[in-house]
């Protein structure tokens, strides 16, 4: 899944063609002008690390001297050698004819609430920052650090989005806004504590970084529980914060249960850990979808249509891009295997049938993008799990289309349905 920072351009390709796709989902039931697509992230595909002055980003340094916290050891020196290898004057010449000299899009940071918990709670990104219980580095404080550093992220987003607003947006034309990364909690119980857990859970998710934008003040659920360690926004940056954004970008793969660890305490070193949660794909044994190769994320096209529904409730219509939604498998190193990805296909259908569904029901989507477009460098899974709707050979950079990438094309084309292709969504 993409984690990259900074501002990041966003090259959207609108296909205005509305046409019948492939089976029992069907492109005209997303608007007009609705942008369909697939992302990449530049660390994860474009090796060349050392190369035409380039600096050392924060994952060369942490890949470099903590490989032994990488599934299977290796970096992304050379990734999908995306820096040398792709058909780039094609690409070039497209994105010059659909937007000539200007960025109708564009995301000042991708998944900050992802990455500052990695990062400074729980001590697994780089700069490798934590303090139990969540987390056992060689420094930080995983009570404060967390916090700072998004306050200094929102605090750059402001700055960001006010100066595009003021000088650049009237005569650009472009949009601005930020990507947060989205999985949907459900109570694990009917009982009070699971379900104020499971909102505590949305709010250290999704209200840590949009009620500042929103509203200009963090969540109440978070001030009560944090008191001090969670940083105050003075006048002027309240102030600051005011210019909000035209599109609020959503990363989601998963919906999940959540239990309460207040009244029952739990281990805090996971994702949850900070607002007192104990996250389980599992209620009375029965899974709440079918598993992935990453832990924790499960099959559940419904938890989509819920994300976005919420988001559009609780942040006043703005507009939604999913810029991130995908199926990760295990890498087993069969061709035949990897690229007859029924389980990919299976996963997108359901989840655009549930964006489709969504958008009957108002919510303000405006866009998809499948994660990803190829295989890449997962972060801390290397290369161990394959996320792409293309198969690489991380040997030869060989690049071939899977099933899902097929079925994606029809899809958007509308070439017409995959008989040899089976929905199956019986959960175990």
């Amino acid at each position: 899944m993409g984690a990259a920072t900074g501002v990041t351009a966003v090259l959207l390709a609108s296909l205005a063609i509305l046409a019948p796709s492939a089976r029992g989902l069907n492109r005209r039931e997303f608007p007009p002008g609705f942008l369909f697509g697939a992302s990449t992230s530049a660390y994860q595909v474009e090796g060349a690390y050392l190369e035409d002055g380039k600096g050392l980003n924060n994952w060369d340094v942490f890949i470099h001297t903590h490989s032994r916290d990488i599934a299977d050891g290796r970096n992304g020196d050379v990734a999908d050698d995306h820096y040398h290898r792709e058909e780039f004057d094609h690409y070039a010449d497209v994105c010059f004819q659909a937007f000539g000299d200007r960025v109708k899009f564009w995301t000042t940071f991708n998944e900050p609430n992802l990455f500052t918990k990695f990062a400074y709670m729980l001590g697994a990104y780089p700069p490798k920052r934590c303090s139990p219980p969540f987390g056992n580095c060689h420094s930080g404080n995983s009570q404060q650090e967390p916090y700072i550093a998004a306050h200094n992220i929102l605090m750059s987003h402001a700055a960001a989005v006010d100066n595009y607003k003021k000088n650049y947006q009237a005569k650009q034309g472009g949009l601005i806004g930020i990507v947060i990364s989205m999985k949907f909690y459900e109570p694990l119980t009917n009982n009070t504590e699971d379900i104020v857990a499971a909102q505590r859970a949305l709010s250290f998710e999704i209200h840590w970084f949009l009620d500042p934008i929103f509203f200009g003040e963090y969540p109440k659920e978070m001030r009560e529980m944090l008191s001090s360690n969670l940083p105050e926004f003075t006048p002027t940056k309240k102030m600051l914060l005011q210019n909000r954004v035209d599109f609020i970008g959503v990363n989601h793969y998963t919906a999940i249960y959540a239990k309460d660890c207040i009244s029952s305490p739990c281990e805090l070193n996971t994702y949850e850990g900070n607002a007192l949660v104990f996250a389980t794909g599992e209620k009375d044994g029965v899974r709440i979808g079918k598993p992935t190769a990453l832990g924790g994320f499960y099959d559940v096209p419904e938890g989509m249509e819920q994300v976005v529904k919420y988001v559009n409730h609780r942040y006043e219509n703005v507009p939604i891009y999913v810029t991130e939604n995908g199926y990760s498998e295990y890498n087993n190193n069969n061709m035949e295997d990897m690229t007859n990805d029924t389980g990919r296909v299976n996963y997108l259908e359901g989840y655009l049938s549930c964006i489709s569904s969504a958008i009957r029901g108002g919510a303000k989507v405006r866009g998809y993008f499948v994660w990803s477009l190829m295989d890449n460098f997962e972060w801390r899974f290397g290369f161990t799990v394959r996320f792409g709707l293309y198969h690489v050979d991380f040997v030869t950079q060989q690049r071939t289309p899977k099933k899902s990438a097929k079925w994606y094309l029809d899809f958007l084309t509308g070439s017409g349905p995959m008989g040899e292709v089976q929905t199956l969504r019986a959960y175990s």
